[in-house]
């Protein structure tokens, strides 16, 4: 395993009822206003259409990420932008066009932006960094466009197996506050549906 380490979030659901909030044209809340400004992050718009679980990703990737000097040590999967930094700021236009594409490995306008922030990726760190997926292997639609270019580079969090979203959410934060980071696995080498674990104790 490599000492250099870039996550890879899964995205928010864009076309769910937190996201339906944003589009209102009277919502009149501060991240709402900011979208039709373009002055949102990506980050902090999923992590409000999310909640826990994209909040966990954040704060989890921001605690353990070590890249190669200069390059962003997360990125965010999108129905069609490919791979984008959480700090990227959109606008509701953005969210619109995210909202309007299936993420499915046949889709063209998904797999092929983010085929070519795979690759763009890859050849920045030269083959000498992981990538750890943040989110489910339960389907295809994530790690069959990935896999086919970061190899035995893609990893993903041992802890997952077994756990829902929330469950994933709060596991991560907990880590992050803690510093005591997850236990990473090739694909190939993890079994994708097992037991559920314990209940996690409440957060303080």
């Amino acid at each position: 395993m490599s000492t250099r380490r870039i996550f890879l979030l899964s995205p928010a659901n864009v076309g769910g009822e937190r996201a339906a909030l944003l589009f209102r044209p009277d919502a009149d809340f501060d991240l709402a206003h900011r979208l039709r400004r373009g002055e949102a992050s990506l980050g902090e718009t999923f992590a409000f259409i999310s909640g826990l679980y994209f909040r966990g990703k954040l704060l989890y990737a921001e605690r353990f990420a070590a890249p190669p000097q200069d390059i962003p040590g997360a990125w965010v999967i999108t129905s069609s932008f490919g791979l984008m930094p959480p700090d990227t700021l959109v606008a509701l236009g953005h969210l619109r066009q995210i909202a309007a594409v299936p993420i499915e490995a046949s889709e063209p306008r998904y797999r092929e932006p983010l085929e070519r922030g795979c690759r763009s990726l890859h050849e920045l760190t030269r083959g000498e960094c992981d990538f750890i997926l943040l989110g489910s292997v339960a389907t295809m639609k994530y790690l069959e466009p990935m896999s086919a270019i970061f190899g035995d580079r893609l990893l993903f969090p041992q802890e997952f197996i077994g756990r829902g979203d929330m469950s994933r959410g709060g596991l991560m934060v907990r880590c992050a506050r803690s510093g005591e980071e997850l236990n990473y696995a090739p694909l190939g080498a993890l079994t994708l549906h097992g037991p559920r674990p314990p209940k996690l104790p409440r957060m303080k």
